[in-house]
Formats: structure tokens, sequence, C-alpha cells
């Protein structure tokens, strides 16, 4: 019928744009890893840095993630900052284990007692910026993991005048078995690596460099937060790390994506909280990223695909065009998730790309039917970015 051709000629051209948005991360990827490769060997920078890590709550791998960090192979001082919404704070043991196991590490606790907006997480980092003591900061989440040569690489960028903030791309890591690895937490790592990433390349390649931050690193210097108002002005936001980044972007300095991979724990998601975490960073992307975020949708090559198999009533060319999809699909989360981020999850699931990707085109199109979002088990409206109790 006329309704099914016009559907399948829909179908065709958005996996079609697909197609091509799938060579064009193929391409960006590329230039990531040619750029890193490439760089000359970078004048000895190891900088004074404070870094900074607001905690709420507690989980399995925290503790591993905060000894990481007590294991720099680093040629310049460094403390590490905890930030504590109170002194009953479970985690508080934990950061006193660490203080036995690593004396020698500046280890300081802070108790951030004001509440200065609508994210305790911003607020608490008002406070410890406070209190750091040196003019480099780097602010990474309380799950973080990283490698011995974690700050090493983030500093040296510094040494260029123009960075005004580094950032670092990472993977998702799942528990190696049992109860703690769910479907849903695997559809989250696979997402991480294959689909976010590729995203975020594509952006810096498009764009010259990229314009915002990652929360896995955000390091920069407390002059350059001088110069974009401080940290007071995102504790109404969302998507902080987004906004800090924006903003040093647009007072004229460059922002770096690091070739320092970190990990993040994702938790033994059920469904609904797998769905409460994807809406809310789609939610926040949109409204970070309006235009962009509209154009997402066509990033989404293999559902389109499937769709215009069934809208063409199976026809042979409609197989032949989602069978090309499938391996730049492929190529993409290869070359990303395993060529890039060395993420051996990746290899494991990838049969389930084609059920991720699924969920993402519903998930992409489920964001614009509202504006509530839930972040650590509490209610928002989250309108141009900035929330609001619901």
């Amino acid at each position: 019928t006329g309704m099914a051709t016009a559907i399948a000629a829909i179908t065709t051209l958005l996996t079609v744009a697909g197609l091509a948005y799938l060579l064009l991360a193929l391409w960006a990827t590329r230039s990531f890893a040619h750029y890193w490769t490439r760089q000359p060997k970078r004048a000895a920078f190891a900088p004074d840095v404070s870094i900074l890590k607001p905690v709420k709550g507690i989980d399995s791998r925290m503790y591993e993630g905060f000894a990481s960090h007590c294991r720099q192979r680093y040629e310049g001082r460094f403390e590490i900052v905890f930030g504590f919404g109170s002194m009953d704070e479970p985690a508080i043991a934990e950061i006193e284990r660490l203080r036995s196991e690593f004396p020698e590490c500046d280890i300081r606790l802070v108790v951030c007692s004001e509440r200065l907006g609508t994210s305790g997480k911003v607020s608490s980092l008002v406070q410890m910026l406070r209190e750091a003591k040196y003019e480099h900061v780097l602010i990474n989440d309380s799950d973080i993991r990283v490698s011995p040569i974690y700050l090493t690489r983030v500093m040296e960028s510094f040494a260029d005048a123009s960075v005004g903030m580094v950032t670092a791309p990472y993977i998702g890591r799942t528990a190696e078995s049992g109860s703690g690895r769910t479907l849903w937490s695997r559809l989250e790592a696979l997402g991480i690596s294959t689909d976010f990433l590729p995203g975020v390349l594509t952006a810096r390649m498009l764009e010259r460099g990229i314009r915002f931050g990652l929360g896995s690193t955000l390091a920069t210097s407390k002059t350059v937060l001088a110069k974009i108002g401080g940290l007071e002005p995102l504790t109404e936001y969302l998507a902080d790390d987004y906004e800090m980044g924006v903003r040093i972007a647009g007072a004229g300095y460059r922002v770096e994506l690091c070739g320092e991979v970190v990990e993040t724990t994702v938790p033994a998601y059920s469904f609904r909280g797998f769905r409460d975490h994807q809406l809310r960073w789609a939610r926040s992307t949109r409204d970070s990223r309006r235009w962009g975020y509209v154009g997402l949708g066509i990033t989404f090559a293999l559902p389109w695909a499937l769709l215009t198999c069934i809208a063409s009533g199976l026809a042979l060319w409609s197989f032949t065009l989602l069978s090309i999809v499938l391996l730049a699909r492929v190529a993409v989360a290869l070359s990303v998730g395993v060529g890039i981020l060395r993420d051996g999850q990746v290899l494991r699931d990838l049969w389930l790309l084609p059920v991720r990707d699924l969920f993402g085109l519903g998930f992409w199109a489920w964001s614009f039917a509202g504006d509530t979002v839930v972040w650590r088990g509490d209610r928002f409206h989250l309108r141009k970015g900035r929330i609001t109790r619901a």
C-alpha cells in the first residue's frame, strides 16, 4: 500500500543517515587515536593538585577506587579531599581504613553542611574547593577507579597554557558474575563503550575539539574556575560536568579529552533502575545540547534498518541494507570499545548490540515525553538544564 511504501521510504532514509553517522564515528575514532599516538613527547609538567571527591553512600567497589588514587606515581604533590554531608556518612569508615593503609597520602575529610542549591553534589564541591590546598583541582565521582599513571597523564596537558580543562573517557565495569551482573547493567556498560563515547568522539571531530566535560574526570584550576564565576552557578544544574566544560570553553580555554581511560562501577540494575538512569541521562543531554540531541535519533541505524525490513515486507534489498549497517555498527563498537577503551566486556556482550540500540532509540523518543528525572532516589523536574524538586 501507499502508506507502507511511505513508511519504508522514511525508515530507509533514516537508516542511510544512520549509516553515514557510523562511518563518521569510525573516522572520528581514527582521528582521536592518531592524535594521541602521534603526540610529540610533552615537557614534564606535574603541578600540585587537589583531588575532590564528593561521597554519598557506599558500594562494594568504592574502596578499591579510593585506593587506586592513593597508588599514583606522580612527580608533584597531591591531596585527596573527601566531602560528606554529615559525620553520619557510612563511607567515613572506609576513609579511615584508607588512611591506615596509605599513611603517606595526604587524605582529608570535609563536612559540607551547607546546602547551597538543589544539587547536593555541587553544593559539596563548592565547600570542598574552599578547603583545597593547591591551585589545580581534579573532580571525579566516588566510584571512579584509575591507573597509577592517571594523574600524570591528565595533568601533563596543562603544560599548554591554552588548556583550561582536561576530561577523560571511561568504561562502565559490571560485576564479573552472579547477581551483581544483570542484563540491565550489561546493557548500560555496553552503551557507554559503544554508543556514548562514539558520540563524544564524533562531536570532538565535527566541532574541532570538545566543549563539555565528562564527570569521570574534571581537571582544571582555581584561576579558570574564578573566570567562569566559580562552581556556585552550577548548583541548580543536573549536568554540572557538561556546564562546567561549556563555560570554560566559552571563556576562551581549550577542553582536552585525555587518552587515559578510567572505570566507573555499573550497579546491578533492575529494569526500573536502568530506565531511570537512561532517562536521566537522555533528558539531561536533551536540555544541554538541544539540537544535537534531536539529531541523535538518526544515529540508531540498526533499529531503523530493522524497521525498514519490516516496513518493506522483508524485501531482499532491505536485508542487504541491514547487513551493511550491522557490519558498520560492529566496527564502531569494536574500534571504540576495544581499540580505544580496551573494554573486554564489549566482546563478551557484543551480541546484545541490537537490544541495546533498540532500547536507546526507545529512550530517545521517550525523553521528549516529560521533564521528570530520578537522581539518587529523588524525583526532580528538569527545565533548561536546571533541576527543582518534584
